[in-house]
């Protein structure tokens, strides 16, 4: 069982980069980029919820189950 973080996904349908995200959200590329890449082991609620807000989306969007 995994966790998918989907966050390039929603970046690219907002047309946004991980610079222009990383200063609109206030966290620093690197954390964001071992998020985007799948690496992170959690992500805070107060995390998910401003990069909720700026791409205008749902948690579900950048979190999903799969099953193995």
């Amino acid at each position: 069982m995994a966790i998918i973080v989907n966050l390039d996904v929603m970046m690219a349908k907002r047309k946004i980069s991980l610079g222009e995200l990383s200063q609109k959200v206030d966290i620093t590329q690197a954390n964001l980029s071992i998020l985007k890449t799948g690496k992170a082991k959690a992500i805070r609620f107060n995390t998910l919820n401003v990069l909720c807000k700026e791409l205008d989306c749902q948690p579900g969007d950048i979190l999903e189950f799969r099953k193995d």
